[in-house]
Formats: structure tokens, sequence, C-alpha cells
């Protein structure tokens, strides 16, 4: 098998599976790992593919993504399952507790949480999006604390060294985290670099960490990794999730709830 013919297995195996390894490609391929390395060292080099912690992965930002996939807009992936995602809110919803004091991630899911927060109660919320900030501030019983920075405009949120700062002083009961994908094996991905920060200083300064993901985000990895599995406390995610990862979820002992 020559080169070009490997590079279009290899192509095509991350088109269907999103992810692979050096090991799994020799296997497939029955090459040496050598050989694979090299295949592999020249689609980076085209910007084809990324080296993801030992995985691989298709390049995001390249041209076999999937066409307008690899450009993360907040509105065009609010309009994708929004039922679920409201139901992922509803429930989220549920958990907050009198003078709880909470981080609200961005995203789509985390604004339809934003929308259900109930007014019967009082509790503050630190959050560094504009969609969520605009839901807290208008409720009277919501104290809101915002970290500012860079606007992004496609995520709708801000972010820098001193937004950080102060999400890592802060310190939560609970942080509402969003994510664009869940492997069991390359872990919880975002679509954006300048996010992975963000979120891992929120999961950091939270007692509890509650992942809110709609279920078509099983089996996905994007680009930047911010967090294992194994790092949330809960799940809420929809009665779509494929049956492995429900039992891969119970395994790890983390709770699992289902909108």
């Amino acid at each position: 098998m020559n080169k070009p013919e490997r590079i279009e297995i290899i192509m095509r195996t991350l088109k269907s599976s999103k992810a692979s390894s050096v090991q799994e490609l020799a296997r497939l391929l029955q090459v040496s790992h050598m050989t694979i390395r090299r295949d592999i060292a020249a689609l980076v080099k085209e910007e084809r593919i990324r080296m993801l912690y030992g995985g691989i992965i298709l390049n995001p930002d390249g041209g076999d993504g999937g066409g307008n996939e690899s450009y993360y807009s907040l509105i065009s992936a609010g309009s994708k399952y929004p039922d679920r995602k409201k139901r992922i809110g509803q429930l989220a919803a549920t958990l907050i507790e009198p003078e709880d004091t909470l981080i609200i991630d961005a995203g789509s899911t985390a604004e339809y949480f934003a929308k259900c927060l109930p007014e019967d109660r009082e509790y503050t919320v630190l959050c560094y999006a504009l969609n969520i900030v605009s839901e807290t501030v208008r409720r009277k019983n919501i104290r809101t604390m915002f970290s500012g920075g860079i606007f992004h405009e496609n995520t709708l949120m801000f972010e820098s060294s001193e937004g950080l700062s102060m999400i890592s002083r802060y310190r939560a009961t609970k942080a509402f985290i969003s994510a664009s994908g869940v492997n069991h094996q390359f872990g919880v991905t975002c679509m954006n670099h300048y996010e992975r920060e963000t979120k891992k200083a929120a999961i950091r300064s939270s007692m509890k960490k509650i992942l809110l993901v709609d279920s078509s985000k099983f089996g996905t990895v994007r680009s930047d990794y911010f967090a294992d599995l194994a790092d949330f406390d809960e799940i809420i995610t929809d009665e779509g999730i494929p049956e492995d990862y429900a039992e891969i979820i119970k395994k790890l002992g983390v709770r699992l709830r289902i909108a």
C-alpha cells in the first residue's frame, strides 16, 4: 500500500470515528508505527489533522473537518436540538438552592439553562458570557458577578488573564459547564482555544462540577481538551445518550441525570 492510499484511509477513518491513535492506525493499515508517524507528520504539516493528548483528530480549522462545522457559532449551535437543550436547562435549574454561589459557563446549552434560572430564591452567579449575564442581571434575586475581558463574537464570551484571576479567587458551590465534545478516550473538549483555561479555572474553583451537554456531543472530539469525564460530579443530558456512554459514566461513579 502506497502513501496516498494510506493517507486516504487515515482521513476516512478520522471522519468516521472522530479520533484514533498511532497504534490503532498501524494495526488497521498493517504497517509499522514509524510509517504511520511519518504519514501523520505530513498531515499535521498540511494542517489537515491535529495531535491531541496522544490521539489524532481532524483539524477543525482545516479543509477536511466537515465544512462549516469547523467554525463554532453560538447562533447556529443554539438552533440545534433546542428542545433537548431546554429540557436540560430546566432540569439543571432545579439543582439551584438558596444562597448558592454558581459559575455558569458560556455556550448554547448554558444559555438555555440561564433562561430557566429560578426567581424565587437568592443566590450569586459568576459568569463571563454576554448572553448569560443578560439573563442574570434582569433578575432581582440574583447577585451577578462578571469577569470580563476580550470579547469573542462567535461565542459571546469574554476572557482575559484578569478574568481568570477573578474566577480562580472565587469559590462556587456549583459550576455548570458546557462542552462541544465528550469522548471516553480523549476527554471533554471545546471548539475554541481561548475557552480552555476559563473552563479549567471554573472547574477548579467549584465544589460541585456539573456538565450540561446534549446527547449529540457524546463520541465527538473537538480540538481543545479541558477535562475528563471523571472530573465532573454530575452530567445532565437527554434520553438520546448512547448506552455505552451511560454505562461508562455509571462506572466512573458520576451521577447521570436524564432530562
